[in-house]
């Protein structure tokens, strides 16, 4: 009688791990052989003198529904000054000559037309006031 084996049909239920641990090896080597010959970087630490200036408190300008302008120094308190536009600038000018740090942030009101917060920031700017923001309120 005839033995039948049936080998042709079998699945292979196994997985080949022996390229994988090939592999992982060769990679274990090069890491092995490289890591001596890497330099760690140099880290420059702040010094304790430069971070005891504090930061200076910004200059707020307040553009009002009705387009009149209005000053705020946060170094001061929270006063608004009412001001004109020649006052505005002359006053921001002053301010940034004691101090070229001197920010300057406007505030407009949400009715008021983009073209005068435009029209204010390029007052600022052709006064050679170079640190201008604009303030948002957080949602």
């Amino acid at each position: 009688m005839r033995s039948y084996r049936r080998t042709r049909n079998r699945l292979m239920n196994e997985i080949n791990v022996v390229p994988y641990i090939d592999v992982m090896l060769v990679l274990l080597v090069i890491f092995m052989v490289t890591a001596p010959m890497m330099n760690p970087g140099q880290i420059d630490l702040p010094s304790v003198g430069k971070s005891l200036t504090p930061p200076v408190s910004p200059l707020e300008v307040i553009i009002k529904k009705d387009t009149t302008l209005a000053l705020r120094d946060h170094s001061k308190g929270e006063v608004e000054v009412p001001v004109s536009r020649d006052e505005l600038a002359a006053t921001i000018k002053k301010k940034v000559a004691n101090n070229p740090e001197q920010s300057v942030v406007i505030s407009a009101d949400k009715k008021v037309r983009y073209e005068e917060v435009v029209e204010v920031m390029d007052m600022l700017q052709q006064h050679n006031i170079k640190k201008i923001g604009l303030l948002t309120k957080a949602r």
